[in-house]
């Protein structure tokens, strides 16, 4: 099989040749996060990098977000359309993060990480993640809410469906 078949097997080209947005976005985050680690100091080495450098760069990501999270002292705290402009920070927005962290879980393994080492893959990264969405939903006033294990309910959360679960 030529190898861009191989790739039209495996979702990563385009029935052209040139590869797939997720494949691109993955490229390009990768890159992102290995000028991240190149540009501190001292520079970090791929193979040394923890899931304390993915928290890190996840909270420096925040100064380029454009999702409104209302701080706890503002007046438009759990309000999911506030009627006025405020002064509460930009943050990326949780969806935007877990995507991140799969599209570079991903990348880390195909560049040769091992799935054991894999520091996208930290349970902290996914503690990080869960608090990261809780904080935002407060702060927006939407609840979400943890399905409670062999109980049936009536309307399914919207995020069961697009979550990424990592193992």
């Amino acid at each position: 099989m030529s190898s861009s078949g191989k790739d039209l097997l495996e979702g990563s080209s385009s029935p052209t040749g040139t590869p797939s947005r997720y494949e691109s976005q993955k490229r390009r985050d990768w890159n992102t996060f290995g000028q991240y680690l190149k540009n501190q100091r001292p520079p970090v080495p791929l193979s040394q990098c923890n899931c304390n450098h993915v928290l890190d760069f996840l909270r420096y990501l925040d100064q380029f977000g454009k999702t409104k999270v209302h701080l706890q002292g503002c007046m438009f705290y759990g309000q999911p359309e506030p009627p006025a402009p405020c002064t509460c920070p930009l943050r990326q927005a949780w969806g935007s993060l877990d995507a991140l962290i799969g599209r570079l879980r991903a990348a880390y393994e195909e560049n040769g990480g091992s799935p054991e080492t894999n520091p996208f893959a930290s349970g902290s990264i996914r503690v990080y993640l869960k608090e990261v969405r809780e904080c935002q939903a407060k702060a927006r006033g939407i609840p979400y809410k943890k399905k409670k294990k062999g109980t049936n309910q009536t309307k399914p959360n919207d995020e069961s469906t697009s979550t990424i679960h990592f193992s």
